[in-house]
């Protein structure tokens, strides 16, 4: 046991270097993890060696796959039913704007540009394809837009072409059998079930140091895993779909997502993120960065072709629908999660991962610095700075993924 406890420090020591990281440039820890996971391997190829962190071992693989379910499941329990109902039009149709061109833009670019074959270019094509509802969140949280319509609304969309996301990934990379069509079915009937159960069991049984809430979150989110990897598909794509279902309940108990944040966040997730940096060759990236700047530059490209005209139909000014399409091209948790899905199932190589990847990352930092700097909506920031920075302190103890 020795060397696990050992591997496990080394990942926590990682994972507090990400969080002084993030906390000192304000951005998303899990983009902090990832860089950490990258620059780790660098140092240690050359060092003690890169096998002093075990990421095949069966332990470290268990871990990152509970932290990737519960954190799918978290942000699908974000979801605010009440924006989405009343701006349901323009989110969905910004939403979908933000994923179909850009998921064939970027397959286009990696098979004809790049030279790689049907499935990975497909699957880079879902993965830079995703908006991350992490680094969103947290701009909006940053200068307070998480609380106006404007900001609401672009947390519903991202929503919508996240769902687009993990449903292409199940649907394209997973066989079609009678293991799919059960795994289909009990999905439908979680989806109708469990909203209407779950309450009244909370009611029941919950409120108790027992902890029996987060006990029949986990038996179902796992239990769902296990069922979706039974049948080929991906055991976040259960996850993000209760997730959905459940936000008109659960994702309103902020005591208790509060508690399942503490879990996933301090406990589970620093092995998923550091684990999908570690995978990545910075050595493979720097030979060959003509693969990152392509994919950047058409994924992004393809989210101003896409969405800035969705935006301006629904009455935005250009200004502010520039500012939706920028934050829409923001990528990180969702295509890290479909990149190692890639990688696990030898969709990719190593090589494929290290350039997607890395691509992924520079969405999930270029598009949002331009956003701010130049296209900010200031006149829908709160007047009063002070208020923007007691928002943003009170909204940091609400449990939403402000850090994921």
């Amino acid at each position: 046991m020795t060397g696990i406890w050992a591997q496990m420090a080394l990942v926590f020591g990682l994972a507090l270097i990400a969080t002084l990281v993030s906390n000192k440039l304000r951005i998303s820890t899990a983009l902090s993890e990832i860089i950490v996971g990258m620059l780790a391997r660098a140092i240690f190829s050359v060092t003690v060696g890169v096998e002093i962190f075990g990421v095949q071992e069966p332990w470290v693989k268990t871990l990152a796959g509970v932290g990737a379910i519960l954190l799918t499941f978290l942000a699908g329990a974000e979801l605010d039913p009440d924006v989405f109902k009343a701006k349901w039009k323009e989110s969905v149709s910004i939403g979908v704007a933000s994923f179909l061109l850009p998921a064939v833009g970027c397959w286009a670019a990696a098979h004809y540009f790049l030279g790689w074959e049907t499935m990975p270019a497909i699957l880079a094509g879902i993965a830079l394809a995703a908006t991350s509802v992490a680094v969103v969140y947290t701009v909006m949280m940053e200068y307070g837009l998480n609380r106006t319509d404007f900001g609401k609304t672009i947390l519903a969309a991202c929503f919508v072409t996240d769902l687009g996301t993990v449903v292409t990934l199940g649907l394209v990379f997973a066989p079609f059998t009678f293991k799919t069509a059960l795994f289909v079915v009990v999905v439908a009937a979680a989806f109708i079930g469990l909203p209407r159960v779950t309450p009244y069991l909370f009611k029941l049984f919950g409120g108790r140091p027992s902890e029996f809430e987060a006990k029949l979150l986990l038996f179902c989110l796992l239990g769902m895993g296990a069922l979706a990897t039974w049948a080929d598909s991906e055991a976040v794509l259960p996850a993000y779909l209760i997730g959905m279902t459940l936000a008109g309940s659960v994702g309103r108990d902020h005591a208790l997502i509060r508690r399942l944040r503490t879990i996933v966040i301090g406990l589970l997730t620093p092995f998923y993120f550091i684990r999908a940096g570690y995978f990545v060759s910075i050595a493979a990236v720097i030979l060959a960065p003509i693969g990152v700047v392509i994919l950047l530059v058409v994924e992004v490209a393809t989210k101003v072709v896409s969405v800035y005209p969705v935006a301006k139909a629904f009455g935005s000014p250009p200004k502010d629908a520039m500012y939706t399409t920028l934050i829409m091209a923001s990528g990180l948790t969702f295509g890290t999660i479909a990149s190692l899905f890639g990688l696990s199932h030898k969709i990719i190589d190593e090589s494929q991962y290290s350039t997607l990847v890395a691509a992924i990352i520079a969405t999930a930092i270029i598009p949002t610095v331009i956003a701010n700097s130049f296209f900010l909506p200031r006149h829908l920031l709160p007047k009063d700075s002070a208020d923007v920075g007691a928002a943003a302190a009170a909204e940091a103890s609400l449990p939403a993924a402000t850090n994921q």
